[in-house]
């Protein structure tokens, strides 16, 4: 007998259809879809659905540009993958395909920020691809992903180049100076912290950006300065 859910008939057909799967374990759909605001008495939100889906989004998207670029070397796969799991990526995927409609939150946490929510619906993108994978087995969740990823893959621009790197050249040039990263900020609990990283050049105001590491923050930041700065457009590498 199936456990009784929160997930409504007609949210649960919705999930169906963006996600490819019809779940068996109504469940396990709902946890993915469970902020830890939202849980009430229930133990169970997408935190560990995250975790696991990080590891399994990773691969697909891996094996998938393996494929995709027989010729192009390591560090550009690299940053192929880099621009398609960043959380601005998933947190835009969520939008597309629907599933930012279906998050169970508390009233505050809908209220967050810009970049809050994206956090929020890039942590539910992963989950419900680890309840993919749990509840269909690997290529239900390799046909979700495939389905929403590759045409991102092989969209003009989504192989340009590192950020920083970018910035670095673009400093050199328009300010004789090289790009300083400064941590302003770190928040969030030790297994999902977020980062707020500053990036500076000289004889411009600096800008700031999160990211779940040091790293994705500075490249983050660097981004969006190239945008401020006309060097690239809104959206480029992503």
């Amino acid at each position: 007998m199936a456990r009784k859910t929160r997930l409504d008939d007609a949210r649960f057909a919705e999930l169906a259809s963006l996600s490819g799967h019809r779940f068996r374990d109504r469940m396990l759909a709902e946890h993915a879809l469970t902020h830890a605001s939202a849980r009430g008495s229930s133990r169970h939100d997408y935190q560990r659905l995250e975790f696991l889906g990080d590891r399994v989004l990773g691969l697909v998207v891996a094996e998938m540009l393996y494929r995709l670029f027989p010729a192009a070397p390591e560090g550009e796969l690299s940053v192929r993958l880099n621009a398609l799991v960043n959380a601005e990526a998933l947190a835009r995927i969520s939008e597309e395909t629907g599933l930012a409609g279906l998050i169970r939150a508390a009233a505050d946490v809908r209220a967050l920020s810009p970049q809050k929510r994206v956090n929020v619906r890039a942590d539910v993108t992963e989950a419900l691809i680890a309840a993919l994978y749990l509840d269909g087995g690997m290529e239900a969740a390799r046909a979700f992903i495939l389905r929403w990823w590759e045409p991102r893959a092989q969209a003009a621009g989504a192989a340009r180049r590192d950020p920083k790197t970018e910035l670095q050249e673009w400093a050199h040039h328009a300010a004789g100076a090289t790009p300083a990263y400064e941590t302003r900020g770190r928040s969030g609990p030790d297994h999902d912290p977020v980062f707020t990283v500053a990036v500076h050049v000289e004889g411009r105001d600096d800008i700031e950006a999160t990211g779940r590491s040091k790293r994705e923050a500075e490249q983050n930041a660097a981004a969006a300065m190239l945008v401020r700065e006309g060097v690239w457009q809104e959206g480029d590498g992503t």
